[in-house]
């Protein structure tokens, strides 16, 4: 026990024998004041003399509290004759109890009167049940109503009512926990006691304390009849007026809602600026706890009661309001005077009514009183009560902005109720800014409280207006504070407030006039950032970092942050993809900013140009996202070079594919669309004619990786639909009609210099994009019958092929239409082709244009060798063909590109193998007739012969004019693709992979024969030695296999000679794709001799060499020609 405990034990024992022959257990209400000095002189020395002034020190309410909780449990103890041989072990608080003389409940109360302790008191009251609450209020009112019965009684009831409503406190400390427990032991028979828990303060339906039972136990009910039992008692009009208020807001909580009402933080604050105001009056100062208790009773005065009425309706709660101010107002008493301290109980009349007013109207509005409530009464009720306001005359003051302004900062610098909502409201007010330091004060102090995007938005709106007022230092701490809290945001929230940063500039504060310094500032902060994270090291944490800086200089500049980034992905080698993987997390700064005019009108006249008045042109752009925009600048202003285009490349598409939140997680959207990309760098390209920084061929590519994207997740919608889809076919088909006879355009003629790589590009894109568009048209044809048409008509003006790459988006809409002169050496049915009358295909053309079918697509190929109209009977139908064909083949072959190359090989192939193509094959570069079974080898060697007959007439006087050098280099490429695949062919026939496992056969002598090596298998994995003569031997299977090596060698060589040959012809000599096959001939027939060393004899060997060696002195360029003869040298030494 301390020394507090034994000095207020003292004062009580001093009373006890003051009031003899009485004792505080029998103590009458009006002999309280016989006993009172002692006890108050001792509550006055333990917690000293400001205890008894508005706003005690914490540490004398801690012992006034338990001073009342000690008291109130000795009385219970009493009540319920507790036994003191178990109390003592039980009860923490019995040293404190049982030092105290034996009370009663007058003393209690009178006790707590004195020292202003109602909401002690309230707040141990509702730690009791329901019953139990019922039970002390009717005990409090009995106590108020005995003789002799003050103002200070009727305060005292009040007090406590209003406590009751305004709930548990937000702290709960110790001493209610134990008081709790205490009653639970001594009245287990009460139900529904639970202890104590802290509530947050708000206006909102989370803070509303849960609802007590109270079938029997109507708390309202005994508080507003026994307030009408003390009526006459009620002298002042300051109680009038409270005891009118406090009914009002207890009717309204308890009938008219049913959930909390939250005012706007603009209300909330106008309302506790007028509540400051008036109290000023009464001299009180403005303090954090006189706006906590101003937000309680604002708080109690909107949520729900906990205290359910059962007893009476609204009317008649309503009715015994009424007649009370009846009477008062009867009295004069409901009439102010010029003492300022009835004001504020006015000021709370006045709201009180308001809320009532208003409900009472919505309640009649929506049909929802009981049977009990008259509609009649409760509209008479309504104008006594607007009489009452009426007849007051108040009129508080208004709030200054400087009274709303310190009333915010205190809430925030306290972090009292709601103020994180006041922080959004002192944010918007601009009119504070420049009151005085205390603005920018509060705002570094509580970063905390600002820490929300919207939030933030408007202190970057605030800070972009004070700019042009020249205040540089404060602005520049501003931007510091504002900066720094934007720091500490999670990313989610990073990127909340860089979307709405966008919405607001795509300059960010930047995007007004600002002082140097501060450009000068961030311009340094921007370079810091970008030089720290070109080189990211130490994984995923400077990934985080990286993150976060970009974020930051982000806030403060979307744009001039967006140019840099992508600088650096494209400028920067390699650093595509971490650009790329910092703006994938920082997805807020993808969105779209401004009218890009200029863009969208070039963009609508391409595509009306393109198509006219068809359906189906889907949505032209109007806006672009600032990534576009950057993007579009960076390019505009620089050269890039062919690396950087790639990197631009790369840098795109990362941006186009959609991001995994998480493992496993749902794919989050893109920060680039392929919608927005294409608008933005592609169509602009091709529905122009005008010079873009862009060339074709990186328009294409970017096209193709977005199609790409699609392709990837096949869930999303066909953006391609909103991109003018038809025009976009038709303008592809238009550079395809062009590039088709590519090496006939003269450069200066065309504003694009076509290539074989453009070509192969436009089909791959074409073929993605007709799949595309070509399912929707399957799915709704109807919907795009119009522009199905519209598309058909156009192709009649490009060459006849090109239609059959869109073949995909018709399907069998229309029959396929080709040359008259295909359907002489092809059977097609009438029902699906259909013949052309083409200047340029008259008679003897049908194998150019089967040829050139060949090579459109694998399906047309497939039709036109099953269709193929050859009679094998007649030999000159036979001879014939196969001239035709290698004329045919001879004219297709310069404007193949690589894939339709690809095809006509195969194409090629099927003929040979089913031996509808004559092809003799002539011993011009054999000084001797070999001895080898070349059979399985025809197909090579006669497509080898083939090819260079075709060659043979190209490189001819009538046909070497009809290409340009780059045409010639383009031929050698694909004479050279050939051969590499009958070099690979070859491999396949005689894989080195497994020659450990062929061994050579004797020779024989005599005429020479093919020599044959013999595959070893081994039918069991144990063997015998000679030596152990007991040991079972188990004999081994040898399967013989001849293994052409020689017959390889052969081909080889003579595949050599063909190369020299037509490098030799061709105009350009020094092709050097043909060159690179030679070697690579050279150096396979190297590792065959290798694997096979009984393939050549030496005699063989040096005969092979002066051979070769003598094809390769026909060369033209020194260079090769000694790279050549050296690689000859070195296969033959191999050999031997």
């Amino acid at each position: 026990m301390n020394s507090g405990v034994a000095v207020l034990q003292g004062g009580f024992l001093l009373a006890n024998k003051l009031c003899s022959p009485l004792s505080l257990s029998s103590l009458p209400k009006g002999d309280w004041s016989r006993v009172r000095k002692p006890i108050l002189d001792a509550i006055r020395e333990v917690c000293g003399q400001e205890l008894f002034c508005d706003q005690p020190n914490t540490s004398g309410i801690r012992w006034k509290k338990k001073l009342v909780c000690a008291l109130w449990l000795r009385l219970n103890c009493q009540e319920a004759g507790e036994d003191m041989e178990t109390t003592w072990r039980t009860n923490p608080l019995f040293s404190i109890q049982s030092g105290f003389p034996d009370l009663n409940y007058a003393v209690l109360l009178e006790l707590v009167k004195s020292v202003s302790a109602a909401e002690i008191f309230a707040q141990c009251l509702l730690c009791l049940p329901g019953a139990q609450i019922c039970t002390e209020v009717e005990r409090l009112a009995h106590h108020v109503m005995s003789s002799p019965t003050s103002q200070e009684d009727v305060q005292l009831f009040l007090d406590v009512w209003w406590e009751l409503w305004k709930g548990k406190d937000e702290q709960v400390d110790n001493q209610e926990t134990m008081f709790t427990t205490q009653i639970v032991h001594l009245f287990p028979q009460l139900t529904g006691l639970s202890l104590p828990v802290a509530k947050r303060r708000k206006l909102d339906t989370s803070d509303v304390l849960p609802s007590v039972s109270l079938a029997t136990h109507d708390v309202l009910h005994v508080l507003l009849h026994s307030l009408k039992d003390m009526r006459d008692h009620t002298s002042t009009t300051d109680l009038c007026l409270q005891a009118l208020s406090i009914s009002l807001d207890s009717l309204y909580t308890s009938f008219l809602i049913d959930r909390a009402v939250t005012l706007p933080t603009k209300r909330q604050m106008d309302i506790l600026s007028k509540v400051v105001a008036i109290r000023k009056k009464n001299g009180e100062k403005l303090s954090s706890e006189l706006i906590r208790e101003a937000q309680r009773d604002l708080r109690a005065s909107h949520s729900p009661s906990q205290f359910q009425p059962s007893k009476m309706n609204l009317s008649q709660a309503l009715g015994v309001i009424m007649e009370l101010a009846h009477f008062w107002s009867g009295c004069g008493l409901l009439k102010l005077c010029d003492s300022s301290i009835s004001s504020y109980s006015a000021f709370k009349l006045e709201q009180s009514v308001q809320r009532v007013l208003e409900a009472l109207e919505a309640v009649k509005v929506s049909e929802t009183m009981t049977e009990r409530d008259d509609p009649k009464t409760l509209s008479v009720e309504e104008n006594i009560l607007r009489e009452v306001v009426e007849s007051l005359g108040f009129s508080a003051p208004e709030s200054s902005p400087e009274v709303n302004a310190k009333v915010t900062m205190l809430i925030i610098n306290h972090q009292l109720e709601a103020y994180q909502d006041f922080a959004v409201f002192f944010a918007s007010e601009m009119s504070w800014v420049n009151c005085d330091e205390n603005w920018i004060k509060c705002l570094e102090e509580n970063q905390e409280a600002f820490q929300q995007p919207d939030v933030l938005l408007t202190l970057a709106s605030t800070l972009m207006s004070q700019f042009h007022l020249g205040n540089v230092s404060q602005c520049e701490r501003m931007k510091k504070v504002i900066v720094a809290i934007f720091s500490k945001l999670s990313l989610e929230d990073k990127n909340r407030t860089l979307a709405g940063m966008l919405g607001l500039s795509g300059q960010g504060f930047f995007g007004c006039s600002v002082p140097t310094s501060i450009i000068e500032d961030f311009q340094q902060e921007l370079n810091f950032v970008f030089n720290s994270i070109i080189q990211p090291e130490g994984g995923a944490s400077a990934a985080h970092t990286a993150v976060s800086l970009v974020a930051k200089v982000a806030f403060q500049n979307p744009e001039v942050t967006l140019t840099s980034c992508c600088h650096s992905a494209v400028f920067n080698k390699g650093a595509f993809s971490f650009m790329a993987n910092i703006l994938q997390q920082l997805p807020g700064l993808k969105g779209m900013v401004g009218n890009d005019e200029a863009q969208s009108t070039a963009i609508e006249n391409g595509v009306k140009k393109a198509q006219g008045n068809a359906d189906g042109r889907g949505d032209c752009p109007t806006k672009s996202s600032l990534l576009c925009k950057c993007l579009q600048e960076l390019i505009r202003t620089k050269v890039l070079s062919n690396t950087d285009k790639e990197q631009f490349l790369q840098f795109t598409s990362l941006l186009m594919k959609p991001v995994m939140v998480d493992e496993g997680g749902e794919r989050r959207q893109s920060f680039l669309s392929p919608q927005e990309m294409v608008n933005a760098f592609v169509l602009p390209n091709l529905f122009t004619k005008s010079h873009h920084s862009i060339d074709m061929d990186l328009s294409l590519q970017l096209l193709q990786s977005a199609l790409l994207v699609d392709l990837q997740d096949p869930s999303a919608a066909p953006w391609v639909l909103a991109c003018s889809p038809f025009p976009l076919l038709y303008i592809l088909a238009q550079l395809l009609h062009q590039s088709l006879r590519c090496w006939e355009q003269p450069p200066e003629a065309t504003v694009h210099q076509w290539s074989m790589d453009t070509k192969e590009l436009l089909v791959s894109v074409l073929s993605v994009l007709v799949k595309v568009v070509g399912s929707e048209v399957a799915s709704n044809p109807h919907r795009w019958s119009r522009a199905l048409f519209w598309l058909y008509s156009q192709m009649e003006k490009l060459d006849w092929s090109v239609r059959f790459y869109l073949k995909p988006v018709w399907r069998d809409h229309f029959k396929n239409e080709v040359p008259s002169s295909l359907l002489t050496v092809c059977d097609l049915p009438e029902q699906e082709w259909s013949g052309l009358d083409l200047p340029q295909y008259g008679q003897g053309t049908g194998l150019l244009a089967w040829i050139e079918c060949c090579s459109i697509s694998d399906f047309f190929q497939s039709t036109m060798l099953s269709r193929l109209a050859l009679n094998r009977q007649q030999p000159d139908h036979m001879i014939m063909f196969s001239k035709g064909l290698l004329l045919a083949l001879t004219q297709t072959l310069p404007w193949c590109s690589m894939s339709q190359w690809s095809r006509l090989l195969r194409a090629l192939r099927e003929l040979l193998s089913a031996d509808l193509l004559h092809v003799p094959y002539s011993l011009e570069y054999v000084d001797y007739l070999p001895l080898l079974d070349l059979r399985g080898f025809s197909c090579e060697l006669q497509l080898s012969v083939l090819l260079l007959r075709a060659l043979q007439l190209l490189c001819g006087c009538s046909c070497s004019d009809w290409l340009s050098v780059h045409g010639w280099a383009h031929v050698g490429r694909l004479y050279a693709q050939a051969l590499r695949e009958i070099v690979d062919a070859l491999r396949a026939k005689l894989p080195l992979t497994s020659s450990r496992t062929f061994t050579a056969s004797p020779k024989h002598s005599g005429l020479p024969s093919p020599k044959t090596y013999r595959v070893l298998q081994c039918a069991s994995t144990q063997s015998s030695s000679s030596k152990n003569s007991t040991a079972s031997a188990e004999a081994q299977n040898e399967e013989m296999q001849t293994v052409p090596s020689q017959e390889v060698l052969f081909v080889l060589s003579q595949l050599f000679c063909h190369v020299q040959h037509v490098q030799v012809m061709m105009p350009c000599g020094q092709c050097e794709p043909l060159f690179l096959t030679s070697l690579e001939i050279l150096s396979h027939s190297e590792a065959i001799m290798a694997a096979f060393p009984d393939s050549s004899s030496p005699l063989e060997s040096d005969i092979t060499r002066r051979f070769l060696s003598s094809i390769t002195d026909n060369l033209q360029n020194k260079e090769m020609k000694a790279v050549l003869q050296q690689k000859i040298t070195q296969l033959m030494s191999t050999a031997v």
